[in-house]
């Protein structure tokens, strides 16, 4: 199959129009509607009901080899320019923001390769691994002790674990529970909560507690831990923070409390890619070490 043709077809799915693929992608809405033929044509299948636009059973079995297999593509392509350029001595680093454990900051070490940190979303380190936009990737998340993180299915490889820290509730000074030795997640879920994506989301929150509303007050979309912590001590949520990261950014005007139930950490996994670079498998090495 053309990785461009389904390209087209996995953007015309996604934007549920031709003429909104055929936007983004820069092409006519004629050249989208004959690439997308071409596929069906070419599998002798059809991959798509066109009005109103919606993939058929054939084309929803096809959506589910088309991420990983583009994603492939890009690693192929990004490995064979590479490798053309021969030794660069650079090392692409993917991170969601709280995965730079003091482990991982001292295992890219000063007067090594020239280091570019790329600081994504969660959900994105695993997809810039798979497809060698990366050489390597670490990302964290809420767990149970004995459970890897739960990764999205992009044909990325494990993750190996790198770290694990103890979790606290980041309050107001002044809030009712912050004078606590101990709170469960349970008990907190009428609490007022910060919704940052990037951080803890809340949608997690009411998974692990099996339930709850979790409200929030506010919603912070941003990468900055200070302006998360001021969040908090203003009074606009309380937020679930790894400790050592907590004790560094918490201001005067909040407390911290520890999370005693459930039993869960903060993880951070490393990811490296089967194309990695050499520079990029001695930091895994280190850091396996």
């Amino acid at each position: 199959m053309d990785p461009h043709l389904l390209r087209t077809f996995v953007t015309v799915v996604r934007r549920r129009s031709f003429s909104a693929a055929a936007e983004e992608l820069g092409y006519t809405q004629s050249a989208v509607s004959q690439q997308v033929a071409a596929l069906e044509a070419d599998l002798g299948l059809t991959l798509l009901r066109r009005r109103p636009v919606a993939p058929t059973r054939a084309g929803e079995r096809l959506l589910e080899h088309a991420g990983p297999l583009l994603l492939r593509h890009r690693a192929a392509r990004a490995d064979v320019l590479r490798a053309a350029a021969g030794p660069a001595g650079r090392l692409t680093v993917a991170a969601s923001p709280l995965a730079l454990v003091p482990a991982v900051a001292r295992a890219l070490e000063p007067g090594g390769p020239v280091v570019t940190l790329r600081a994504v979303g969660r959900e994105r380190v695993a997809e810039q691994v798979a497809s060698g936009d990366a050489d390597l990737g670490f990302v964290d998340g809420i767990a149970a002790p004995s459970d890897p993180l739960r990764l999205p299915d992009v044909g990325a490889p494990a993750g190996v674990r790198i770290a694990e820290e103890e979790l606290v509730v980041i309050l107001p000074g002044r809030h009712p529970l912050a004078r606590g030795r101990g709170l469960a997640l349970a008990g907190l879920a009428d609490a007022l909560w910060l919704h940052a994506p990037a951080f803890v989301p809340v949608e997690r929150l009411r998974e692990v507690a099996g339930g709850g509303a979790f409200r929030t007050g506010f919603r912070y979309e941003g990468h900055d831990l200070r302006t998360v912590v001021n969040l908090v001590a203003s009074g606009h949520g309380l937020a679930l923070l790894p400790a050592p990261v907590a004790a560094g950014a918490s201001p005067a005007a909040t407390l911290t409390v520890p999370l005693t139930a459930p039993r869960l950490v903060h993880r951070v996994e490393m990811l490296c890619g089967p194309l990695a670079s050499g520079e990029a498998r001695a930091v895994a090495d280190r850091l396996g070490a």
